[in-house]
């Protein structure tokens, strides 16, 4: 604490008051938002998807902040800037184009009108009730626990290591006070705080995003279209250079290729970003949804990528040890990158990993709250309890995630890695046949899940043992380096592997079960609407035709 003190005490010594007083006007804005949400968070539904009323512009920006956090602007953006240079920009543009368009083009009808239908506000309950599996819900529930945990802990660091270089803070201060602030407005606002949080902070990523190249191409170092020039005769142009030596999967070309299959496809199926959807208030808003997010994926995804494009201008000899702090660095390194753009830089980070924090928090806590113990305690008709249990559960995530992150867990970050693919593997088969095959069955659910766990294991060993390495821990460490290239291939084989389940035609749901899912639910209303009115009518036109008759008589 009194390292806190004295670090603000200096702040006002020097221009890195303005930063600070960036970063307070922030947090007095997320205060804002506990304030505004605070009554409408009332039931699970409420608490969960808004009641399924979340208009366009909110639905898009919750989806476009939830896609890219921290890792994305420090981590992704450092490394492939500083290893392919200008060409990594590729990922970011087919990010906005099938990780946003696509995802929404071809997903989100169907994933709002069946949960809406199936009466479920979670994924794992969407499987329960769309595969008719309990076992199913159980065992979804705990797989988005246990892998969003590595993820969000990594998030924290992302935000913790840019702020200490901006700040001069201890990074673990940084991580605690954006902690209590999620886990606050998560506890109290849930999905309404989540959605307007989300809607501010998309608002600072695209100013930020805008602000930040633009100084970016007006620096010495870039001086606008030079800078693509001397990059492109480095070798790390929108064409970049194959080194002398390197094998196939180190190839530029194949390292954007399996970055952009992981982070444009992976996102289909993470719920993170799936829940988005089922929230959306109806189809009107789908369509504007689409194209909003489309836009703001574009912008913020080929900025953060085009940023990090710009590394080896400012340190061409970087050794793989500084890629870490690249970012940070170039940033510091800039001199029209004054204490106040500093702080507002820190904000857009800050806030593209706080949205993305509370999607995952939510989605973590309603997994143990509402899939395991609303299923098994009882308390299914008890709504107020399980409301109570999953927002204590989402400020407990929040803080598990922000102590790991402050205790510097190795074996968490390097789990990170895999976990964004393996989640993704997982269901993507199952997520996708549900939601436009008939034939899907649960024992294809099950042959994605299992498998795609197996196959994730031995690929981390045997990419390792490939590239080197003779330990437990070294194999870990070096095979999860190749995590897009198993993440995509986990995703493929899901999609292949799934249908197999198809065979076993005695676990198709039951009529009622696709009646619901499918169109035929609609028929069916109308035509019950139909014959109730019919009825009805046949009724008054008896009644009428009796009172005639009295007239007569």
């Amino acid at each position: 604490m009194a390292n806190l003190i004295s670090s603000i005490f200096l702040a006002s010594a020097n221009g890195i008051w303005q930063a600070y007083l960036v970063l307070f006007i922030y947090v007095i804005a997320m205060v804002a938002v506990v304030v505004v949400t605070q009554k409408k968070a009332h039931g699970l539904n409420a608490y969960l998807i808004g009641n399924r009323s979340v208009g366009a512009w909110f639905s898009a920006f919750g989806y476009g902040t939830t896609y890219f956090s921290a890792v994305v602007f420090v981590g992704y953006a450092g490394t492939f800037g500083a290893n392919i240079g200008l060409s990594s920009i590729w990922i970011g543009i087919l990010n906005g184009i099938v990780g946003s368009f696509f995802a929404w083009l071809i997903l989100a009808e169907p994933t709002r009108r069946m949960t809406q239908r199936l009466n479920t506000n979670t994924m794992p309950g969407f499987f329960e009730k769309r595969y008719e599996s309990k076992k199913l819900r159980l065992i979804t529930a705990i797989l988005i626990f246990i892998l969003l945990i590595p993820y969000s802990t990594s998030v924290y660091q992302g935000i913790g290591y840019l702020c200490e270089a901006v700040f001069g803070i201890d990074f673990k201060w940084i991580i605690f006070i954006m902690a209590i602030l999620t886990g606050l407005y998560l506890f109290v606002g849930g999905y309404f705080a989540n959605a307007l949080s989300n809607f501010i902070q998309g608002i600072i990523m695209l100013i930020g995003v805008i602000i930040m190249i633009a100084l970016m191409l007006a620096s010495k170092e870039v001086n606008g279209l030079e800078g693509f020039r001397k990059l492109t005769e480095m070798g790390y142009g929108f064409r970049p250079k194959v080194p002398d030596g390197v094998g196939w999967l180190d190839r530029p070309g194949v390292i954007i290729m399996f970055n952009v299959l992981l982070t444009s496809f992976g996102v289909w199926a993470v719920p993170q970003s799936i829940q988005k959807f089922y929230a959306i208030k109806d189809n009107s808003a789908i369509k504007k949804g689409m194209i909003i997010s489309t836009i703001f994926a574009l912008i913020v995804g080929t900025g953060a990528y085009l940023n990090g494009g710009f590394i080896r201008l400012f340190n061409p000899n970087i050794s793989p040890a500084e890629v870490k702090n690249a970012v940070p660095n170039m940033f510091l390194n800039n001199p029209l990158f004054t204490y106040g753009v500093l702080g507002f830089i820190c904000v857009l980070v800050v806030s593209a990993s706080m949205s993305t924090l509370s999607s995952v928090s939510l989605v973590s806590a309603s997994a143990i709250g509402v899939d395991i113990f609303q299923k098994y305690s009882g308390r299914e008709d008890d709504d107020k309890v399980v409301a109570i249990v999953v927002k204590s559960l989402s400020f407990a995530f929040v803080m598990l995630s922000a102590i790991l992150a402050i205790l510097e867990v190795n074996g968490i970050v390097i789990l990170m890695s895999l976990s964004w693919g393996t989640l993704a593997g997982c269901f993507m088969g199952p997520y996708i046949y549900g939601l436009y095959s008939k034939k899907a069955t649960k024992s294809g659910v099950y042959i994605s899940i299992f498998s795609c766990l197996i196959t994730t294991i031995v690929l981390v060993f045997a990419f390792g043992k490939l590239d080197g390495g003779n330990s437990f821990v070294s194999l870990l460490q070096k095979g999860v380096k190749r995590a897009p290239v198993i993440g995509t291939i986990v995703m493929v084989q899901s999609m292949v592997l799934t249908p197999i389940g198809f065979l076993v035609k005695k676990e198709v749901p039951s009529k009622e079960t696709l009646d619901l899912c499918f169109n035929n639910a609609e028929r069916l209303f109308v035509s019950k609407k139909s014959k109730k009115n019919a009825s009805k009518d046949i009724a008054k036109g008896a009644d009428n035709t009796d009172k005639n008759e009295s007239l007569k008589d």
